[in-house]
């Protein structure tokens, strides 16, 4: 399984108004109270910045943000052996993140997690980034705590 390749992905952290970041309940984690940031697949021909804007607005519902900031480098991380069976998955060893701080430029109300055909999540919340350590996000707890950290500048929004 090594010799697959990495799946090219964006990902988010979402600041609030007030600082506040967005996390959400994964679906299918629900069960295993697994929380996540939004993120999801670069389309071909797609830049990184048009794709972030796309999944937000697939799997949250709202395209309602700003981008802040793009991390510089690319960071990847491999799937644990139970989540390599997902057909999915199969097809990667892993995924390469190109990461975005967003600042949501809407209301909570335009927030919709039923938006989507494929639900991504159940539930949602605002946290102080400081709580990000203490929330259950499985297999991505390093690399969120990675980016946490490079972007906590921007709770001082």
């Amino acid at each position: 399984m090594t010799d697959l390749p990495y799946r090219p992905n964006v990902a988010a952290i979402i600041f609030n108004p007030k600082g506040k970041i967005f996390i959400a309940l994964r679906h299918d984690l629900a069960k295993e109270g697994i929380w996540s940031f939004p993120q999801g697949g670069i389309d071909a021909n797609e830049n990184p910045s048009e794709a972030i804007k796309r999944e937000l607005a697939e799997e949250i519902g709202t395209d309602q943000i700003e981008i802040l900031e793009e991390y510089p480098e690319w960071l990847s991380y491999d799937f644990p052996p139970d989540v390599l069976l997902n057909p999915l998955k199969g097809k990667y060893k892993g995924q390469t993140q190109k990461w975005f701080a967003v600042r949501f430029t809407g209301k909570d109300e335009d927030i919709d997690l039923d938006n989507h055909v494929e639900k991504e999540f159940d539930e949602w919340k605002w946290i102080d980034i400081t709580e990000l350590k203490t929330i259950k996000t499985g297999y991505k707890y390093d690399i969120y705590m990675k980016i946490s950290d490079h972007f906590k500048k921007y709770t001082d929004i």
